[in-house]
């Protein structure tokens, strides 16, 4: 992991494109302003998590539908 310090108003950039500004210190939290193009996904760590669960569980309880056998034989094509 990379450690930076940074005051506030002080930038980092990640590539060419992404950059994260310091807008506030307040006590124990800091404020970030996240600049990046909208095809880029940022979300905090905790809802990343949340969608990662999500999606993971919508996978494994996939619905499967077994092939109902009416007895009629199809013809192939």
């Amino acid at each position: 992991m990379l450690i930076l310090s940074r005051k506030i108003n002080e930038k980092i950039m990640i590539g060419d494109d992404i950059s994260i500004s310091i807008i506030e210190i307040r006590g124990d939290q800091v404020r970030l302003g996240v600049d990046a193009p909208k095809k880029v996904k940022v979300f905090r760590q905790e809802v990343f998590d949340a969608i990662k669960a999500e999606n993971k569980a919508a996978a494994e309880s996939a619905i499967v539908i077994p092939e109902l056998d009416f007895g009629v034989k199809r013809e192939p094509l």
